[in-house]
């Protein structure tokens, strides 16, 4: 099997991060990561220890493009105000909702 890139190893460890920060249990992440991202629960239980060891959040190394979204006005209105409160950036507030909503796909798809 070949070894996971160093994208694909931070994409795996924010991924544990932010189900841990959320109150998933271990069990509940590690089943997660083996299911989303195609690991054996070992390897899975790897990435969750290293998310326990490291500082959030870890970024993704990999290049971002620049996309242009319609939204309503209401919503945006909603995104600013969460990401104000939250101190994210819009940007990685719908980076994540995005990937989250993928992942979710995956899944069903």
């Amino acid at each position: 099997m070949a070894r996971s890139t160093r994208a694909q190893k931070a994409e795996r460890v924010t991924a544990a991060q932010e189900l841990l920060a959320r109150g998933t249990s271990m069990a509940e992440v590690a089943v997660a990561l083996s299911r989303d991202f195609g690991l054996s629960r070992r390897q899975a239980y790897r990435y969750l220890e290293e998310a326990q060891a490291v500082a959030p959040p870890s970024m993704i190394a990999e290049a971002s493009v620049t996309i242009t979204l319609k939204v309503p006005r209401s919503i945006v209105r909603e995104l600013r105000s969460y990401s104000a409160n939250s101190g994210l950036s819009v940007s990685e507030i719908v980076r994540r909702a995005i990937s989250a909503f993928l992942s979710a796909a995956r899944g069903h798809g």
